[in-house]
């Protein structure tokens, strides 16, 4: 997104002008952006060489899941309606990988008869699971061990998955003894190493941390693993304070692992791909004053994306058209749910707003319309992928009555 004399454009497209063709509010994704998120990052990790299996939980559009299919990703799944979404883009079984700390026998059984690349199991009880439908199946299916490592990656404690507390992954003492107790079955094929340390992290160390814990689980069992999943996380500029995360100092981490182990490496990568690719384009219903701030009330809300409410997340949101009249009143911005929390951003100054202006919430590519909900019977809104000049609807805004 930039300004071009004073008016925001995502690539050629003016969004005001945008807006007056599609009804607000509604999420564009900048093609460009997206193409350039993903060579970039197999630009960074050029040297190992991984697959890599988009994090389809960040988002599940099918037109985008078919671009980021053509710039030959895979994907990483946690339930079935993503497995059967990733395989409708077109996605090829041998690079879904499907994790997730409860998947149902029926989810199991459809990953199996699909023969996707790997199920990453969480537990003792989902190993016997996978076995017994593998028996009935005559088949021998390969799985992946996800190891909770213990490590904090200190981010948002919402968003953490790497530590003893959180609910995901086996530790190292249980991951040793079902390696022990499986790796002989006639129905299970240990193949890959999974891990996962949570979201938006932005400081290489953690998963420096992470590798070592590989590495001394591996010297311990002396175990050969085909592949080693070291999960997604990576961060993005919500802050535009230029705090990104040393691609250069995690992938010469990895490389210096692969001197020692010769395995595959899997990222599962969402919001790095897809975070900053997208906004959320609001209109302003009124401007509500009291005596310390200004209330602008927007016609998005929680419904339309929850991470603010969910998490408390930053994300910027900015003016379609800038007039550089700045007015140094907190401003809240907020939505029309019945929810205190239904609450987007505040700020001590920003310019003269008025109804019916048209402002962008900023880098909501990754997590948004996929939290988006029917709450207060709200229609979701439309998406649309913007391409130079042109400009596609790759998802219809919902129809109030077929809701209501």
């Amino acid at each position: 997104m930039k300004y071009r004399n004073n008016n925001l454009y995502v690539e050629n497209i003016n969004i005001r002008s945008l807006s007056n063709k599609i009804s607000t509010p509604f999420y564009c994704y900048s093609f460009d952006r997206l193409k350039n998120n993903i060579n970039e990052f197999k630009k960074n990790f050029s040297t190992i060489n991984p697959l890599i299996c988009f994090s389809v939980k960040s988002n599940n559009n099918l037109n985008i899941l078919k671009i980021i299919k053509n710039f030959g990703l895979g994907a990483d799944v946690v339930s079935k309606g993503e497995l059967l979404r990733a395989l409708k883009a077109g996605i090829k079984p041998q690079k879904i990988v499907f994790s997730g700390v409860g998947k149902t026998p029926d989810e199991i059984s459809f990953a199996i008869q699909k023969k996707i690349l790997l199920i990453n199991a969480e537990s003792e009880n989902e190993l016997k699971i996978i076995q017994k439908i593998a028996y009935k199946k005559k088949k021998k299916v390969n799985v992946g061990l996800r190891l909770n490592p213990n490590i904090d990656a200190k981010t948002l404690k919402k968003i953490s998955t790497g530590r003893n507390e959180d609910k995901f992954g086996i530790s190292d003492k249980n991951f040793i003894k079902l390696l022990k107790k499986f790796h002989n079955s006639k129905n299970i094929n240990i193949k890959c190493l999974s891990v996962h340390i949570g979201s938006q992290i932005l400081d290489y160390r953690p998963y420096s941390k992470m590798v070592s814990v590989i590495d001394s689980i591996i010297k311990k069992t002396k175990y050969k693993f085909d592949y080693i999943d070291l999960g997604g996380g990576m961060g993005i500029d919500y802050h535009l304070n230029s705090k990104k995360l040393d691609y250069k100092k995690y992938s010469l981490v990895i490389k210096n692992f692969l001197k020692k182990h010769k395995v595959k490496i899997i990222f599962e990568p969402g919001r790095s791909i897809i975070g900053n690719t997208g906004s959320l384009i609001s209109k302003v219903i009124y401007v509500k004053s009291s005596l310390k701030k200004n209330f602008v009330i927007l016609d998005s809300a929680m419904n339309d994306f929850m991470r603010p409410a969910l998490y408390g997340s930053y994300h910027r949101i900015i003016p379609a058209i800038k007039n550089n009249k700045v007015i140094k009143k907190i401003h809240d911005f907020v939505g029309p749910i019945c929810e205190t929390t239904d609450s987007f951003l505040s700020l001590k100054k920003y310019q003269k707003v008025n109804e019916n202006d048209v402002l962008a919430i900023c880098d909501t590519g990754a997590y948004g319309i996929v939290l988006a909900s029917n709450y207060n019977l709200r229609t979701k809104p439309a998406e649309i992928m913007i391409n130079k000049s042109n400009f596609k609807v790759i998802s219809k805004k919902e129809n109030i009555n077929k809701i209501a």
